[in-house]
């Protein structure tokens, strides 16, 4: 294994439809390359099998991109770190096994990482002013979660949705409206458009303690705009920025409502989000009112690292490199993989 001050990992993400490679320098992000599947869309969402032949596809020009932005040559390398899973298993697949050879060839060691571990990460990628313990709200097309954090090491699940993901939700509920995949970015922006903010109510899910749900909120959406369009066949057409405007407003009030219920409990005054869901811009005002009210200090990742990316891969990597947390190389991807 090479040892000097200047740590070079190359981490690699594959858990999805986004195939992405990046480059850090100990803590600093140098390089970070996503290249996004756009097949999906016509179907309404992500196709498990064309996502992972898109990953094979993409892989090899993906990190030799990364690696000629970060101005390095492979051999400069210390380790690799590779997405283990949670996500789709023949995505998780392709960058495994990339990973695996690529560690093998080069004689470097093999790092696997969580990939909402590294969600919650991200939050450090260019902000060293974070406290523990901190409670995270992670939040994505696949998960829904509170995770407490005690350091970038030690990190435990205390609420979860029971069903679907907040970002399932939004997903959902634009294709009901007729909207194209990936809709939570579509929902933002119809929403951005509304003047109506208040013009539509949907009920909040009663679950007990820190947990979510989202189905029964998603079937009364569609419930709602089926009776609606028995009346109005234009219904959607005529009232399509504030009918995203109200279901990202109550998305957004199941989350906030948790974290301030977790607040109360743990009385720990550090929070952040993380995960896709915390792009949505009304989703991080919402987390700054918070912060406001409460008097608690409140972070969130750079836009570009809360969605999928091979950035928050590497610097999840480099902490485990300095506890010489290595893998051994016959671990395998796991579909299911829990903090």
């Amino acid at each position: 294994m090479k040892h000097n001050k200047n740590i070079f990992i190359l981490g690699i993400e594959s858990s999805c439809d986004d195939t992405s490679a990046s480059i850090t320098l100990n803590n600093k992000v140098i390089s970070n390359i996503v290249s996004s599947q756009k097949i999906h869309q016509k179907f309404g969402g992500v196709v498990p099998e064309l996502a992972s032949r898109s990953h094979q596809n993409n892989i090899i020009p993906v990190v030799s991109h990364a690696l000629k932005i970060a101005n390095i040559h492979q051999n400069q390398l210390n380790a690799i770190a590779f997405t283990r899973g949670p996500g789709l298993l023949g995505s998780l697949l392709v960058g495994t096994s990339f990973a695996k050879s690529l560690s093998l060839s080069l004689d470097i060691p093999l790092i696997d990482v969580n990939h909402m571990k590294a969600h919650v990460i991200a939050n450090f990628i260019n902000n060293t002013n974070i406290s523990f313990p901190l409670l995270c709200l992670t939040v994505s097309g696949g998960h829904t979660q509170i995770v407490l954090v005690k350091s970038v090491y030690e990190m435990n699940i205390i609420g979860e949705t029971i069903d679907d993901s907040a970002g399932e939700a939004f997903d959902k509920s634009a294709k009901m409206l007729g909207l194209d995949y990936p809709g939570g970015p579509i929902i933002e922006k119809m929403a951005s458009m509304s003047n109506k903010e208040d013009k539509y109510t949907f009920p909040e899910p009663k679950i007990d303690h820190l947990n979510f749900s989202f189905s029964g909120l998603k079937t009364h959406i569609s419930r709602f705009i089926k009776k609606e369009q028995e009346k109005d066949p234009l219904f959607i057409t005529k009232n399509l920025n504030d009918l995203c405007f109200s279901i990202q407003k109550r998305i957004v009030s199941i989350l906030i409502n948790k974290l301030i219920l977790a607040i109360k409990e743990t009385n720990i005054k550090n929070i952040a989000i993380a995960g896709g869901v915390a792009s949505n811009k009304y989703f991080r005002r919402e987390i700054k009112k918070l912060e406001r009210k409460l008097n608690i200090k409140s972070f969130s990742p750079e836009i570009q690292y809360s969605t999928d990316n091979a950035a928050m891969i590497a610097l999840c990597g480099y902490y485990k490199y300095l506890k010489k947390d290595f893998a051994k190389l016959d671990i395998e991807a796991k579909a299911r993989y829990i903090i």
